[in-house]
């Protein structure tokens, strides 16, 4: 049977799974694909929807969207909310990169000024801000500093000097998860992230300078600070091998609690615990911990950044006007007000490979942004495209608030290491004026553009859909990657 007839198409771009697909499930499923992108859904990523839509006390919808595909527990483009009450808490619905997200960084500086100095420019980023596997950062915490950082995030980053106050109104939370509690993290979680604070990572992970290609929504770009013509940077990192290792711990606490707390799950990788449980809280503080993490994480890279455009070209970056766009969260889980059947409920939001899109009036938006909508921001891979969106309430009423992440990969590491050579790659990119620098030729290789889908079609389909809106198109010019 085809995917075409198994779901049935809602409207356009939305189609739903009933609960009669598989035993146990207690809410329908909802994907957001475009008819081309239906035909090549992945089977097994709609049984994750299917299985998700099982678990105690999950509420209207189990939700793909535009960038699904395979995942460890839920798909990656996977969300569900469970009931404050009678819901559960799950790490495969927030992932092992926790807090893995993108940040964007305006200047005022035009392509014409940039791109003659971008080989030097993307040489000292990829200097200044140290990428790779196990990559460690540039400074040494003190002992107890570390507790500091998790219990903190951003926060503890501009207090310390990386940043500017106002920064941390235009990150998602503010950089900081008030249910935070480092003692809830391990001492081997802590230690992974003692050395690697402040470094990029490595695999999706990137430092990429890009230009304004075109404006889709003149008023939200007006809002948001991005004209045609300008440079802005994206940084993607996460919370390295501490957000690893918490939820390494986590998966193994679960494993047994669910058997524990008599929890029937479709799949081990559900591995959960109901909300009021210790296990489920102790998880939530860990997890809200290693998300602050990531949040300074990437505050020390903006700090870095803003000092390597200093360097070329010998400005000051409040004259270069580096302001933060925003920054969202793509692997996290967060206690939300959501409105269904009426009422305003309280609910646990996974988002695993998704991204915030928030309409407009929500507290947690930033003042300035209120009008509009949350600033969404979905990018594409070293060779194409990244876009700047923002949430609507269509989001709100059938996505709990929830967009695309990225492009979303159709091939494996291991395929697209097969499939392409870095040094080809590499050539390529720089053939079409884009000049990417890396730890390594088979990291170039993995993160070839060929390996992922369209991004073009995801952001498509979402502004389609209607659960985020386009506001402007961003081409690379030059990447650092990890």
């Amino acid at each position: 049977m085809s995917m075409e007839e198994t779901l049935t198409k809602v409207r356009e771009c939305v189609w739903e799974l009933p609960t009669s697909y598989k035993k146990g499930m207690r809410v329908p499923g909802r994907i957001f694909l475009n008819d081309k992108s239906i035909k090549e859904l992945e089977a097994g990523a709609v049984d994750q929807v299917a299985n998700v839509a099982c678990l105690p006390g999950i509420q209207k919808f189990s939700i793909g969207l535009p960038d699904i595909h395979f995942g460890y527990g839920f798909s990656i483009g996977g969300v569900g909310a469970f009931s404050a009450r009678t819901g559960i808490i799950s790490p495969g619905g927030v992932g092992f990169d926790i807090n893995c997200g993108v940040r964007m960084l305006r200047t005022n500086l035009t392509e014409e000024e940039v791109r003659p100095k971008m080989k030097e420019l993307i040489d000292t980023l990829f200097k200044n801000v140290p990428s790779g596997v196990g990559s460690k950062g540039q400074i040494k915490l003190q002992k107890g500093q570390i507790d500091e950082v998790l219990n903190n995030g951003a926060e503890w980053a501009v207090e310390n000097g990386y940043g500017w106050d106002h920064d941390l109104k235009y990150l998602e939370e503010s950089g900081k998860m008030e249910e935070a509690n480092s003692e809830k993290v391990s001492e081997k979680a802590k230690k992974r992230g003692i050395p690697q604070l402040g470094s990029l990572g490595s695999g999706n992970h990137f430092l990429e300078v890009q230009k304004i290609e075109e404006i889709i929504d003149k008023d939200a770009a007006r809002t948001f600070g991005v004209k045609k013509g300008e440079v802005a940077v994206l940084i993607h990192s996460g919370s390295r091998g501490c957000g690893h290792q918490v939820c390494s711990d986590y998966l193994r606490t679960m494993d047994k609690a669910y058997k524990r707390h008599k929890i029937n799950i479709p799949d081990r990788q559900l591995a959960c615990a109901p909300v009021d449980s210790d296990e489920a809280q102790d998880y939530f503080q860990a997890m809200a911990a290693a998300a602050n993490y990531a949040w300074a994480n990437r505050q020390m890279i903006v700090h870095w950044v803003r000092e390597s455009f200093e360097q070329i070209f010998r400005k000051s970056a409040e004259d270069m006007e580096m302001n933060i766009i925003y920054d969202v969260a793509h692997n996290i889980a967060k206690k939300e007000i959501h409105e269904i059947k009426g009422r305003n409920t309280e609910v646990y939001v996974h988002r695993k490979g998704a991204t915030r899109a928030f309409g407009p009036g929500r507290k947690e938006i930033p003042s300035a942004y209120k009008k509009i909508g949350q600033p969404v921001i979905i990018p594409g891979t070293m060779g194409t495209a990244s876009y700047l969106l923002h949430g609507t309430q269509t989001a709100m009423e059938e996505t709990f608030g929830s967009t695309a992440h990225g492009a979303g990969r159709k091939m494996s590491r291991a395929g697209a290491k097969r499939e392409f050579k870095g040094e080809e790659v590499q050539k390529y990119l720089a053939s079409i004026g884009i000049i990417v620098k890396a730890t390594s030729m088979p990291i170039v290789a993995e993160e070839s553009p060929g390996a992922y889908k369209d991004v073009d079609e995801v952001v498509k389909t979402a502004h389609d859909a209607k659960i985020s809106k386009l506001v402007a198109k961003m081409v690379p010019l030059g990447v650092a990657k990890g």
